[in-house]
C-alpha cells in the first residue's frame, strides 16, 4: 500500500512540475509583453507547485527589478542561490538588485564569484571593473568628504568670464536674470533638441541654489478661495510630456501656479531638458512655482539611472557636481492650507512624526538610510493596515490605520505623493486620505500608464483628477545615458 501512495505522489510531483512549467512559460510570455505584473503573478503560481526552482526565482526577481521593487527582487536572487548556489544567473541578479540599492560593496563581491566561474565571460567582466570602478570612486568620494574644507562648485566657477560665442544663435538671459521670454525660446530651442550654452545653464543653477537654500525643509503654502494649484508627479526625463502638460494646462505664472512632486530625471534620456525648464520656473515664480525632492535628486540614483550620464555627455562632470549641490537644497515637503501635505515617497517608519518635525530636518545631504527625510522619499502606502519590508529594499510601506493616526495627530485632511507609476496616472487609496499622482505617460517608453495632474481649489481643497496620454518624443530612447549595469537583459 505504502509503495503504491510512493508512486501516487510522485506522479502527482511530476504532474506539479509540468503545471509549474507551464505557468512558467505563460509568465516569460507576459514577461516578453512588458506586462510585469502578471508575469509576477504566473512566476509566483510556478514557485507555489515548485517552490525549489531558482530559475522561477530568478525569472520573478527581473521581473521585480523592471517594476522597481528592488527589495522584491534582492530577496528572490537570495531565495535562488540558497536552492541553486551554483546557479549563476541568480548572482548576476542579486549583483543588480544591489546595485540599484546603492550597494556596490555587495554587487562587487557577486561579480567577483561570476567571473571566477566564468573567467571567459566579457560580459561578466565588463560588469565586474565597472562595479569595482564605482565602489573605488565612493571610496574616495568619502575620503573627501571627511575633508572639512568641501568647497562648493561655485567657489571655482568664474561664470562672468565665461565667453558666448558668436556662432551660439539660442536663448540667453536678459542681464543676467530669467524672463517668460527667455523661457519660452529656451523650451523652443530644447524641443529642436539642442542646447542651451553652458553659461547660462550655470547662471541658472547658481541662482536656483540661492533660491532654494533659503526655502525651509517643510514650505507651507496658503491659496485663497479663489485660487487653485497644479499638482504634478514624476516627469523623468520625459521632456515633450512635460511640454504637453504645460500645453493643456497653461504656462506656470503668478496666476496659475505649480507643485511639482520630485522625480524630475533619470530614465528618460532628456533629463537635463527637464530640470533646467524647471528651474528657469522656479527663478520666474519663485512664490508660486514650487519643486519638492524625489528619491531621484541624489547621487546614488543619478549615477545608475542616468543623470549624471546625460549631463557629462551634454555638459561636465563638474556640472553634474553642481545639479548635485542643488538637489541636496530642495525642500522635502509641503503644508498646503494646513490641511494636505505633499511628499515624494510617503509617511514614515514610526508613529508620532508631527510637522515639526519635518521644519527640523537637516535636508543639505544625500538622504541617510532610514529616518523621516528617507521616508519621505522612499515610503510607499500599501492596502493592509500596519507597516511592512518595502518592495523597494528602503525605508516601508504603511497601511490605512498609519496614514489615518498621522493626519489625526497633524490635523490634517489628507497626502498627495508619486513615487509610483500607476496606470491611470493616479490612485486614491486608504479611503480618500492618501493620494498618488504620476505625470510621466508610457513610463519608460513601455508601461502604457496614463499621466495625471491634479488641481486643488483654495475653496474646497477637493482633488480634480485630469488624465493625459503619451505625445510622441525624438528617437532617443530611455536610459540611453545610464550606467551599462542598469541595462538589463532578458532571461
Amino acid at each position: 500500500m505504502a509503495h503504491i501512495s510512493e508512486n501516487g505522489s510522485e506522479k502527482k510531483m511530476a504532474e506539479g512540475g509540468n503545471d509549474a512549467e507551464l505557468l512558467k512559460e505563460k509568465a516569460n510570455k507576459y514577461f516578453k509583453e512588458k506586462d510585469y505584473e502578471n508575469a509576477i503573478k504566473y512566476y509566483s503560481e510556478a514557485l507555489e507547485l515548485n517552490p525549489s526552482n531558482a530559475i522561477y526565482y530568478s525569472n520573478r526577481s527581473l521581473a521585480y527589478l523592471r517594476t522597481e521593487c528592488y527589495g522584491y527582487a534582492l530577496a528572490d536572487a537570495t531565495k535562488a542561490l540558497e536552492v541553486d548556489k551554483n546557479y549563476i544567473k541568480g548572482y548576476y541578479r542579486r549583483a543588480t538588485s544591489n546595485m540599484a540599492l546603492g550597494k556596490f560593496k555587495a554587487a562587487l563581491k557577486d561579480y567577483e564569484t561570476v567571473v571566477r566561474v566564468r573567467p571567459n565571460d566579457k560580459d561578466a567582466r565588463m560588469k565586474y571593473q565597472e562595479c569595482n570602478k564605482i565602489v573605488k570612486q565612493k571610496a574616495f568620494e568619502r575620503a573627501i568628504a571627511s575633508d572639512e574644507t568641501k568647497k562648493s562648485v561655485v567657489d571655482s566657477l568664474d561664470i562672468e568670464n565665461m565667453t558666448i560665442e558668436d556662432d551660439y544663435t539660442g536663448p540667453k538671459l536678459e542681464d543676467g536674470k530669467v524672463t517668460l521670454k527667455f523661457m519660452k525660446e529656451m523650451m523652443d530651442w530644447f524641443k529642436d533638441q539642442k542646447k542651451l550654452h553652458r553659461k547660462c545653464a550655470y547662471q541658472i543653477l547658481v541662482q536656483v541654489k540661492d533660491v532654494l537654500s533659503k526655502l525651509p525643509s517643510l514650505v507651507e503654502i496658503t491659496l485663497k478661495e479663489t485660487e487653485k494649484i497644479t499638482i504634478c508627479g514624476d516627469t523623468h526625463g520625459q521632456y515633450y510630456d512635460l511640454l504637453n502638460i504645460f500645453k493643456l494646462n497653461g504656462l506656470p505664472s503668478d496666476t496659475n501656479p505649480y507643485l511639482f512632486n520630485g522625480d524630475f530625471v533619470d530614465r528618460g534620456s532628456f533629463s537635463v531638458e527637464v530640470i533646467l525648464t524647471l528651474f528657469g520656473f522656479k527663478l520666474l515664480y519663485p512664490n508660486n512655482f514650487h519643486l519638492l525632492r524625489g528619491n531621484h535628486e541624489t547621487d546614488n540614483m543619478n549615477q545608475m539611472y542616468g543623470f549624471e550620464g546625460e549631463v557629462k555627455a551634454k555638459y561636465t562632470a563638474q556640472m553634474f557636481q553642481l545639479f548635485s549641490e542643488v538637489f541636496q537644497w530642495l525642500p522635502l515637503a509641503q503644508c498646503i492650507n494646513n490641511k494636505v501635505l505633499v511628499m515624494h515617497g510617503g509617511l514614515f517608519s514610526e508613529d508620532g512624526v508631527t510637522l515639526e518635525d519635518l521644519r527640523k530636518i537637516d535636508r543639505n545631504r544625500q538622504p541617510p538610510d532610514s529616518g523621516p527625510m528617507c521616508d519621505l522619499l522612499w515610503s510607499d502606502p500599501q492596502p493592509q493596515n500596519g507597516r511592512s519590508i518595502s518592495k523597494r529594499g528602503v525605508s516601508c510601506q504603511f497601511g490605512p490605520d498609519v496614514t489615518e493616526r498621522f493626519l489625526e495627530q497633524n490635523k490634517l485632511d489628507f497626502i498627495v505623493r508619486s513615487h509610483e507609476v500607476k496606470a491611470e496616472g493616479y490612485e486614491v487609496t486608504h479611503s480618500g486620505k492618501c493620494i498618488t499622482v504620476f505625470s510621466a505617460p508610457n513610463y519608460c517608453d513601455q508601461m502604457g500608464n496614463k499621466g495625471a495632474y491634479i488641481h486643488l481649489r483654495g475653496s474646497d481643497l477637493k482633488p480634480e483628477f485630469h488624465q493625459f496620454t503619451a505625445v510622441p518624443h525624438p528617437n532617443v530612447k530611455p536610459m540611453a545615458y545610464a550606467n551599462t549595469l542598469m541595462q538589463l537583459g532578458m532571461m
